[in-house]
């Protein structure tokens, strides 16, 4: 009886020492949980800025609201150590009710020269591309619409072709898809070459004909999502002095763009150039963060073995919604990890090369 007693005081004795070690455990991880959603916190509250100056290179506006979007971008200039934000246009349908191009915005964005820049053809020669695609029709008389729009957009004062679609989900407009060798986007190649301006396309990537994501609804959604890679590297071969920007590297939602498809391609095709977007609230499959906020090891490697092929990109729109983690800030960690010559390069000077003399002059000031 004695023994079973001191059996069971035993026992009663491990147990209490066993919730005691479970309770703090439970507090440490606790406090650690608490910690992180504290730092994450003031890190929302005291935005940090990039240590070197950057381009954002792909930005979006109000357009219902262009002078106030202008008023929130240069404000952001200083506030993220910008030296430029360039603005895109999204790519867009012509029976989506709320279509816009580069017009709405071009006037305001002109009074802030070297500071401020803008792409266009979103709202219309994508627009052109998706109606070509639907109706069969690529014929001269599109393609000759097709070029005297581009043209006047360029005379207008865009510096570029932007954002242009070719797998794009429903999202701020209709869902979009195209083969990235239609006609139209050779057409669009040849006439970025000649006159020395990049286009920037929205692509997520499908290797092969799948189903769509599950995550995702059809409709609005095709259910079905047909291979764009093989077309796409037809496109970049097409004209090798039509420079592509492939934007939204981060973002991908079918899970395909992964570093090894990445680094074939960079390899592949030296004309092509990357935009890194890193959105905390819509983390792509294949994101170049960890859980710590570190660049995994092996997009660290991307990033350091073509450093003159990206560009910092975060999609981030204007001006900064208040119930939101701000796209930039997210990207601008990622960027602040970079090696310095790295980051020199993807900062200002990938930039300066890829948009010519639109940018560069503004940028040879910008001390990195």
């Amino acid at each position: 009886m004695k023994r079973l007693s001191g059996n069971l005081a035993t026992a009663l004795l491990l147990l209490a020492y066993g919730f005691v070690a479970l309770m703090l455990t439970t507090h440490s991880s606790f406090a650690r949980q608490v910690a992180t959603r504290a730092a994450k916190i003031a890190s929302r509250a005291e935005p940090v800025p990039a240590v070197t100056p950057f381009v954002e290179e792909h930005a979006h506006f109000d357009e219902k609201d262009p002078a106030g979007s202008v008023r929130s971008a240069m404000a952001a200039l200083g506030r993220e150590n910008a030296a430029m934000i360039l603005f895109q246009i999204s790519p867009d349908t012509f029976d989506h009710p709320g279509r816009y191009d580069s017009e709405i915005i071009l006037a305001e964005v002109k009074k802030h020269p070297g500071k401020l820049a803008i792409t266009g053809g979103g709202g219309s020669l994508n627009a052109m591309i998706m109606k070509s695609a639907a109706t069969g029709d690529a014929g001269p008389k599109v393609q000759r619409e097709f070029k005297a729009r581009a043209e006047e957009l360029l005379r207008e004062g865009v510096i570029g072709f932007g954002e242009m679609t070719a797998e794009h989900f429903d999202g701020f407009t209709p869902y979009q898809s195209a083969p990235p060798d239609h006609p139209l986007y050779l057409q669009l190649s040849d006439l970025a070459a000649l006159h020395n301006v990049p286009i920037d396309i929205h692509m997520e990537a499908v290797p092969q004909e799948i189903p769509l994501p599950p995550d995702l609804k059809s409709p609005p959604n095709a259910a079905r999502l047909h291979a764009n890679i093989d077309a796409f590297e037809r496109l970049l071969s097409h004209n090798s002095h039509a420079r592509m920007i492939w934007a939204h590297l981060g973002s991908d939602f079918t899970g395909f763009r992964t570093v090894e498809l990445d680094r074939r391609l960079l390899l592949a095709h030296p004309n092509l150039f990357m935009e890194i977007k890193t959105d905390p609230q819509a983390p792509g499959r294949n994101y170049p963060l960890g859980s710590d906020g570190k660049i995994r090891p092996e997009w660290l490697k991307l990033f350091t073995d073509f450093p003159d092929r990206f560009v910092l990109g975060s999609d981030q729109h204007n001006p900064e919604p208040s119930d939101a983690d701000k796209r930039w800030q997210e990207t601008i960690l990622l960027f602040n990890q970079l090696p310095a010559e790295v980051r020199k390069k993807i900062g200002t000077e990938n930039v300066a090369h890829i948009y010519g003399n639109s940018v560069a002059s503004s940028l040879h000031a910008a001390k990195n």
